[in-house]
């Protein structure tokens, strides 16, 4: 499963462990790179299934006239050059076969899946014999399949074929306290054969950033901070722009009294806008002392406010359970 240890994920763990020991359809639903095809391999490595294949296929990607041979195979010379091959569902077989962005696919090769799943035989392209397979669906999209359904964009038949259990994975978003868990997981994997770190300003960037990409987008940010950081410590200016901006309208806001104001104390603040103005500087404090109209001894003085512990803030150690983050 993902790395986290709030409530939500807490709830999505045990949801999965009694989900997993059945051997019903599962639709596991949430945003794109919020980690559904992790679930959907726990649901795997969980079950009873776990020593046979577990095969994914993204339906997005299916072309269309190719869609029968990929799912279903072919049999050998059913045209010139076409060599016999075994389809996803049958190489699934005994384990399986998880249906990603399946809210993608066409209403015909709905229809064609309907078929399939109604009795669990499949017919290769250019056969005439059905062959029963023994697989276990588990169907994921970010797309509100009962909204499709309603706008007769997705069969109503299919639709409660594969809502045998619901899943639901949550945003990044809607689990925050999660957030300094997988940055400290990601810098352990990611970082560059020696200890790096993420100083305070950019781990209240990351938390603050809303993530319309998720737990794959906070991967790839990692991973680009990982690789420009001149030094040991990851500083805000290492972040992509948007990070950055987010997290100056955040400071901005509290600093403005609202809803969110903290109580901190006036030097506190006044550390913390200079550190976001020297970032937004791209870390030169000359520069920094031209935009606050203060002298290069004043700002020294506010980026020394703060303890070198608390400014370099080392990665905690990230809990030996906690071992899958990749989406």
């Amino acid at each position: 499963m993902q790395v986290g240890r709030s409530a939500v994920m807490q709830k999505l763990r045990a949801r999965v462990e009694r989900v997993a020991c059945t051997k019903f359809t599962v639709l596991v639903e949430g945003e794109s790179g919020a980690g559904k095809e992790l679930v959907a391999e726990q649901l795997h490595t969980l079950s009873d299934r776990r020593g046979g294949p577990f095969v994914a296929v993204n339906c997005a990607a299916l072309v269309e006239t190719l869609l029968e041979a990929e799912l279903f195979g072919i049999e050998e010379r059913t045209a010139t050059g076409v060599r016999g091959r075994r389809g996803k569902f049958e190489l699934a077989n005994g384990g399986t076969l998880f249906l990603d962005e399946v809210g993608d696919l066409s209403p015909t090769a709905q229809a064609k899946l309907l078929r399939v799943l109604q009795d669990m035989t499949v017919e290769r392209v250019g056969g005439y014999g059905a062959r029963r397979v023994d697989t276990r669906i588990v169907a994921a999209t970010n797309r509100a399949l009962r909204e499709l359904v309603a706008a007769g964009k997705f069969r109503e038949d299919l639709y409660y074929r594969l809502a045998g259990v619901e899943i639901v994975v949550p945003p990044l978003r809607a689990r925050r306290d999660d957030i300094p868990l997988l940055v400290d997981h990601f810098i352990a994997r990611l970082g560059r054969g020696g200890a790096m770190a993420v100083g305070v300003e950019a781990r209240e960037a990351l938390a603050a950033y809303q993530w319309p990409g998720n737990v794959r987008q906070l991967a790839r940010v990692m991973e680009r901070a990982v690789a420009l950081a001149p030094g040991p410590v990851i500083v805000v200016s290492d972040l992509p722009d948007d990070v950055r901006r987010a997290y100056g309208d955040v400071v901005m806001g509290e600093l403005a009294g609202g809803e969110h104001a903290s109580e901190h104390s006036l030097r506190a603040w006044s550390s913390r806008y200079v550190r976001l103005v020297l970032a937004r500087c791209e870390g030169n404090k000359r520069r920094a002392c031209d935009v606050l109209d203060i002298s290069y001894h004043t700002l020294q003085s506010h980026l020394g406010y703060e303890s070198d512990a608390d400014i370099l803030a080392p990665p905690h150690a990230v809990a030996a359970e906690l071992t899958l983050a990749e989406v």
